[in-house]
């Protein structure tokens, strides 16, 4: 579980075994990372495979390169890394299972006051993920979604966000990974199967 407060950057070192291991390199992670130990990479829970000094390794499962956008990443991309939340962790964000829901894509990208706001894009599919006012994980970042279309929504980024994390990189044609607020899933799935 993460709370989609992003701490640390990482840098996208390359694939390994026909991108089924990816490679990660991050310089200040807290404490010693253990192989087994869970951390969440552009919003996607992944267990470490290997460390090697700065250079971390995990696996990726089909599964998790058909649903995110980790199979498309390039060299040299910076990427958000958030270690699991503990008890003692402040509950800053909203739940983040690290679970992602759907790929998006950035369609528009525009400044607002010292901030940005950014539009995207998702697939049918989600719509019933995302309510105004409410929580959405982008790329493992917890934000606010501050309009709703049938299609897309839109958040603000404040000038702390644009810094410590890489939305501020992004560009319109971007792949961004999705998640939707858990406590919302869990009400939607009740209510739909009473509605049955």
């Amino acid at each position: 579980m993460f709370t989609g407060i992003i701490h640390y950057l990482g840098t996208f070192r390359g694939y390994r075994q026909n991108h089924q291991k990816l490679i990660i390199q991050v310089s200040d992670l807290p404490g010693p990372l253990q192989p087994g130990e869970s951390l969440a990479v552009n919003g996607v829970c992944l267990s470490l495979e290997r460390k090697d000094g700065a250079e971390l390794t995990f696996h990726l499962s089909r599964e998790t390169l058909d649903r995110t956008n980790l199979g498309e990443l390039r060299p040299g991309e910076k990427v958000n890394l958030e270690l699991p939340l503990t008890l003692q962790t402040p509950l800053g964000g909203h739940l983040v299972t690290g679970h992602v829901d759907a790929v998006g894509t950035v369609l528009r990208i525009q400044p607002k006051g010292q901030g940005k706001r950014m539009l995207i894009s998702f697939p049918e599919d989600f719509r019933h993920n995302l309510v105004p006012k409410g929580s959405i994980a982008v790329n493992g970042v917890s934000l606010t979604v501050a309009s709703l279309g049938w299609d897309h929504f839109e958040v603000e980024l404040i000038p702390l966000t644009l810094k410590k994390t890489n939305l501020g990189l992004l560009k319109p044609g971007k792949k961004v990974n999705l998640e939707g607020d858990i406590i919302g899933k869990y009400v939607y799935n009740y209510l739909s199967k009473r509605a049955k």
